[in-house]
């Protein structure tokens, strides 16, 4: 069985603004408007024929819009596993292997970072069919991205003796290098970059993750026997989880074990990690502009321009980044903007919103967006999909007036069911019981929502009812 293994767990965060803590880079169109890299990678190995669902591990957080983007590229029997709390990939992959194994031992696994960016599709399914051939014959394999320039962000991995075909052993893992060591690992011609991407047997790989890496292996062991079905998810034990060591698989097995051996991959590959990254990957002007949104600009070249919902213009710059979201804009150099996690690092000291949410924020039932908000007072947008349902709940500190602006809400009100048509309303006044639902099949439910009170922050809710297994829980 070949079966795909995609890594959702990762933030971006040197994607901010635009990607964030509750809706990471992964998630979000930013290299194609109609699909995320992760509805990418999942049809890209669609392409390949012959691989089984895949299994998908990601943030518990999440799981909502995994499982909804899963379900627009027609992957609904996707295995989604929800990791408590990140332990870096070999935990990750370690869980993956386990679930494979128990249909199959000899499972093939295909790992696959759900965050890169892959331009030549044949290409990479002819270097998967290489390595997939490689790890059914027991060898942990690596993909080794052939370098384009000498990069100071990414490992390296030096080829070593030819095995069979193309398939090379491994003869040494390096660290991120300086710019005049990557200059001479390109020159050589013999070195790769460390792009992530494993095809692995299941149960090869939890073998030498035992022998390695055994606080790892015991800790994923223990948390996958507590294995539970929750809606569409599976979920693992969370304290037998939290034990593992946060370790990659390359420190955990890849840098020690013999079996090892590396692909080359020479495909378009990119991680998307940086503005500049993105800036290599998109489509350009004759002037080397990347423009996105409503965006105009006069004697300006090689800069990336990102706007969400406002005109941006750009008048006589180069080689900066402008990025425009509803709540926040960032301006830097191509340069400088690894360093954008820094300022990340100052809004999560300050312990601003701006780390996790946009302000459109996305639930299971639909989303709300904050329009506007003052002393004691909040007005959100919200949209609730057909058929579902906002839990049952309460507020002890703010009254909430509801007014339908499209369809039809079936609405709870204290001991009252009514249903709202648009431009109707009712009052919800501190300390009731109250949910909302869209009964309709095929039509959103819109309404505006105006909150009063003296505190007004999301963990202000009461949950006694959830369709989606939250009641108790704020998030």
């Amino acid at each position: 069985m070949k079966v795909p293994v995609i890594l959702s767990g990762g933030v971006g965060s040197r994607l901010w603004p635009l990607s964030r803590g509750m809706y990471p880079k992964q998630l979000l169109p930013i290299t194609d408007p109609d699909l995320s890299p992760l509805q990418q990678t999942v049809l890209r190995t669609r392409a390949a024929g012959d691989f089984s669902a895949p299994i998908v591990v990601c943030n518990e957080e999440h799981r909502f819009i995994v499982g909804e983007q899963l379900a627009q590229v027609g992957a609904s029997d996707a295995s989604v596993m929800l990791e408590p709390e990140g332990r870096n990939t070999a935990a990750a992959i370690a869980v993956a292997a386990l679930h494979a194994a128990s249909i199959d031992p000899e499972s093939v696994l295909l790992v696959m970072p759900a965050d890169h960016v892959i331009l030549n599709e044949d290409r990479f399914l002819k270097a998967v069919d290489l390595a997939m051939s490689s790890a059914a014959s027991g060898k942990l394999t690596t993909f080794g991205v052939v370098p384009t320039s000498p990069e100071t962000g990414y490992g390296y991995i030096k080829r070593g003796v030819k095995l069979y075909d193309e398939v090379h052993q491994i003869e040494s893992f390096k660290e991120k290098p300086d710019r005049g060591t990557a200059e001479q690992y390109l020159a050589s011609g013999g070195y790769y970059w460390n792009g992530g991407i494993f095809a692995l047997r299941a149960d090869c790989y939890l073998d030498e993750l035992q022998r390695y890496a055994p606080e790892v292996f015991e800790a994923c062991s223990a948390a996958y026997s507590k294995m539970q079905h929750d809606l569409d998810f599976i979920r693992i034990g969370t304290e037998e989880f939290m034990m593992s060591p946060s370790i990659s698989i390359d420190y955990a097995v890849m840098e020690n074990t013999d079996n090892a051996a590396v692909v080359a991959l020479d495909a378009g590959w990119s991680d998307v990690g940086s503005w500049s990254a993105l800036w290599e990957v998109s489509n350009k002007d004759e002037n080397g502009n990347a423009c996105t949104g409503d965006v105009i600009v006069h004697n300006t070249r090689n800069t990336h321009i990102y706007s969400e919902s406002k005109l941006v213009s750009a008048v006589g710059v180069e080689d900066l980044v402008i990025v425009e979201t509803d709540d926040a804009i960032l301006v830097t150099t191509k340069a400088e903007c690894q360093e954008v996690k820094q300022i990340v690092k100052v809004l999560e000291h300050e312990n601003r919103s701006h780390v996790k949410h946009h302000r459109k924020v996305y639930r299971p039932w639909g989303w709300y967006d904050s329009v506007d908000a003052g002393d004691r007072f909040q007005v959100k947008r919200i949209q609730v999909k057909p058929l579902a349902k906002l839990s049952v709940q309460m507020h002890n500190h703010r009254a909430e007036h509801w007014v339908v602006v499209r369809g039809v809400a079936e609405v709870l009100n204290g001991d009252k069911t009514m249903l709202l048509k648009e431009n109707e309303s009712t009052y919800i006044p501190v300390g009731v019981v109250h949910a909302l639902r869209n009964p309709s099949e095929v039509d959103v439910l819109e309404i505006i929502e105006v909150q009063s009170g003296s505190y007004l922050g999301e963990d202000d809710i009461v949950r006694f009812e959830d369709q989606y297994g939250r009641a108790g829980t704020t998030d």
